[in-house]
């Protein structure tokens, strides 16, 4: 069940908002006020944010900048006002719709289906093609960067093409002759020491203790795996 948080001062907008929701098989937090709306938004888990832009204690587009820059997930703002600039401001400090007082429930349903599946899609196309997650070793294949337990690390072509390869296909043990194949080709000039090379230098850089590597594993006999 998704989650969402409507922040709105109007209570009878925000109870209106909810019961459809509710209906509409949504789990649903209000916050009547922009300090309670953002301390909820950086603190809750959840789905989608509903977001008026005109609150008390802390603005709309507060809470929208300050949530961004923290969470990646669908934020909708809720304006009384019509006027471009406050729809472009609002966009630009990372909502991603925005509808306009008054409205129809059902519209606003349909809104919020509407992202919520779109997120979902994004989530499950990065996580199933651009992201590999193993324990504290983070790897973005269109980015081509490499975290480890949050701090990126930097590694040149050849190492993350390595890494990518092992990551990708965990607990499998791949032979120096086989990696040597697949990632330098037999025309490449050079040796499958090349290999033994280029697994020493990835330990000592995403491996608290290369001596004792807690991901890329030696197999003796048999050569290389990535633990997951």
């Amino acid at each position: 069940m998704s989650s969402i948080l409507i922040i709105e001062d109007e209570q009878v907008i925000a109870e209106l908002e909810r019961d459809y929701l509710v209906t509409n098989g949504y789990q649903v937090d209000i916050a009547s006020d922009g300090e309670r709306g953002l301390e909820m938004g950086l603190q809750g888990e959840y789905d989608l944010i509903i977001l008026d832009l005109m609150l008390p204690h802390v603005s709309g587009f507060d809470i929208c900048r300050q949530i961004r820059e923290k969470r990646d997930i669908p934020i909708l703002m809720v304006t009384a006002k019509k006027e471009d600039i406050d729809i472009i401001r609002g966009l630009g400090l990372g909502a991603d719709d925005y509808i306009t007082k008054p409205f129809k429930p059902l519209e606003l349903v349909a809104r919020v289906k509407a992202h919520l599946a779109r997120y979902e899609r994004l989530m499950t196309s990065k996580e199933s093609k651009d992201i590999v997650a193993i324990r504290g070793l983070t790897l973005d294949h269109d980015a081509r960067t490499v975290h480890v337990d949050g701090k990126e690390v930097i590694l040149t072509n050849r190492e993350f093409d390595l890494l990518y390869y092992l990551a990708t296909n965990p607990n499998r043990v791949f032979s120096k002759d086989h990696l040597f194949e697949k990632l330098w080709g037999w025309d490449s000039v050079g040796d499958t020491q090349t290999v033994t090379v280029h697994i020493r230098k990835l330990r000592e850089k995403i491996e608290t203790d290369p001596a004792k590597p807690a991901y890329i594993e030696t197999i003796w006999g048999a050569g290389y795996r990535l633990r997951q």
